[in-house]
């Protein structure tokens, strides 16, 4: 029946056997090709933040630290090493020791009512506590647990002292009025007053923030007793000198994966000016003058940057000015070479190799233009452009385009400035409760723009609010009486006092 179907009305019965054929032909590839296909599929690429090398070599069977507290002192990359903290209890949720505002007190004697959410001596387990203090170690372990690892950096105290005029010449009375660090080296009791606040960043700024008198008169019995208070109390001093060889020792102190240590250095000055000056141009500008409070930060667009040339006569006058701080150093960089002595300089040079070639790795996915950090008024992200402060410009970076969400993240987090990482961590440790409908008579407390609480009893913090919330900003006055402007997750200060770091 088929034969006569075939051949009375279709056609001849070769045709149907040379069309069956093809299509068993094309069948049979197709089956083929797609098992092929799924034999040469690649998974799909993995982030280099879950690759091997992020790891580093072998630690052993030791246990990574989570207890840790960081002195935070000023002008030694500190910033940099905050942010290995912020990232490393981000990405396992540990519980931060955050200071209400931004800065635990300082520059008052710590106190531990200053962190939020603490309720009285290890009622709660914080693991990390790293933002800025002057060291007040019996009020610290009211917030730290026992077996807390503390450690913390210091500075060559004359490039200690230039970075410290570059960021605070329009801050500190004794740098204000004088010509350049050369000017203030040559006659620093000229310019100086102990009695004038924020003096201090004028004068022995690491003994100051050790928790130590920094205006008493050197003698080699003051500080040996100092260092060795500090020797005492901290089980790993790191010197910003040579930064990645502290990184290696603070790894294995800690028992950390390679990538811990890992950073791009935040917070650095331009050290050459460009075509565009200060803050005007920038968001904290812009930020400033629309709330009223940048009157005085526009007028030092004017101003010169600051001159921190220094003859080798006036740098030996600065180590004098800084004889506490000079003897801390000295002492300190002995012990921190002691250290990789007992650690092997074969060793410490292989591992400060592996972690250079994974910073350039990293640098190479995250970072735009090679990694080269860029002023803030060119990232086009706003919430990871850096605070700017008084006449310097303050540094940041620019994410590549096109990552992946998991290689995002972690770029992200190894970019994002201080104040802005601060807020995110507040914001996930106190999450902003749902607005609750006001009773009548009942006062309504009030929510800062970041998701943190502004405490109704501000006495203990030297906070105080001015104003109410306008424009998504709340207005609040600083220990220093200098105004706050919360919003957008972002601190600026007004009137460019008691700077930031």
């Amino acid at each position: 029946m088929l034969r006569w179907l075939v051949c009375g009305r279709v056609g001849p019965v070769w045709m149907w056997k040379a069309l069956l054929l093809f299509v068993a032909i094309a069948f049979a590839g197709q089956l083929l090709g797609v098992i092929f296909n799924k034999s040469s599929v690649q998974p799909a690429a993995r982030s280099i933040f879950s690759s091997p090398d992020a790891q580093g070599p072998s630690l052993g069977s030791c246990q990574p630290h989570t207890h840790i507290m960081f002195l935070k002192t000023h002008k030694t990359a500190s910033s940099t090493v905050l942010n290995m903290l912020y990232r490393f209890g981000e990405e396992r949720d540990l519980h931060f020791a955050l200071p209400l505002g931004y800065q635990l007190g300082y520059p008052l004697p710590f106190n531990a009512h200053r962190v939020k959410g603490y309720r009285g001596p290890r009622a709660v387990e914080f693991h990390i506590m790293g933002n800025h203090m002057r060291f007040n170690k019996l009020e610290v372990e009211k917030v730290m647990p026992a077996d807390t690892f503390y450690f913390s950096i210091i500075r060559d105290p004359v490039a200690l002292a230039e970075s410290s005029f570059a960021y605070y010449k329009e801050v500190a009375p004794a740098f204000r009025k004088t010509k350049g660090l050369g000017d203030f080296a040559d006659n620093p009791h000229k310019y100086y007053d102990p009695r004038l606040r924020n003096n201090h960043y004028a004068r022995n700024l690491l003994w100051f923030d050790f928790g130590l008198d920094h205006n008493a008169n050197f003698s080699i019995s003051l500080a040996q007793r100092g260092q060795a208070m500090i020797h005492q109390a901290f089980k790993l001093i790191l010197v910003s000198e040579y930064f990645d060889q502290s990184m290696i020792l603070l790894r294995h102190a800690l028992c950390w994966p390679l990538d811990a240590v890992v950073s791009f250095s935040l917070n650095a000055r331009q050290q050459k000016p460009s075509g565009i000056g200060g803050i005007s141009g920038s968001w904290v500008g812009k930020a400033a003058a629309a709330a009223g409070v940048g009157g005085r930060g526009a007028r030092s667009q004017a101003k010169a940057l600051p001159n921190l040339s220094l003859t080798e006569e006036q740098r030996e006058k600065l180590r004098q000015w800084n004889a506490l701080d000079w003897y801390l150093y000295k002492a300190f960089n002995k012990t921190f070479w002691e250290e990789i002595d007992r650690f092997g300089h074969t060793q410490m040079e292989q591992e400060v190799a592996l972690l250079r070639t994974r910073r350039e790795d990293l640098a190479r996915v995250c970072l735009r233009d090679g990694g080269k950090p860029v002023e803030a008024h060119r990232i086009r992200d706003k919430n990871i452009r850096p605070f700017q402060s008084g006449l310097i410009k303050i540094l940041g970076y620019e994410l590549q385009p096109g990552l992946d969400n998991a290689t995002r993240t972690a770029c992200l987090r190894m970019i994002r400035p201080e104040i802005q990482y601060k807020d995110v961590l507040d914001a996930k440790q106190f999450p902003r409760a749902p607005a609750i409908p006001a009773q009548p008579g009942q006062q309504v407390p009030m929510v800062a723009a970041a998701g943190s609480f502004l405490r109704q009893d501000l006495s203990r913090t030297g906070e105080r609010l001015i104003g109410g919330e306008a424009g998504g900003r709340t207005m609040e006055a600083d220990w220093d009486g200098s105004r706050l402007i919360r919003g957008n997750r972002t601190l600026i200060r007004g009137q460019e006092k008691g700077r930031l770091r």
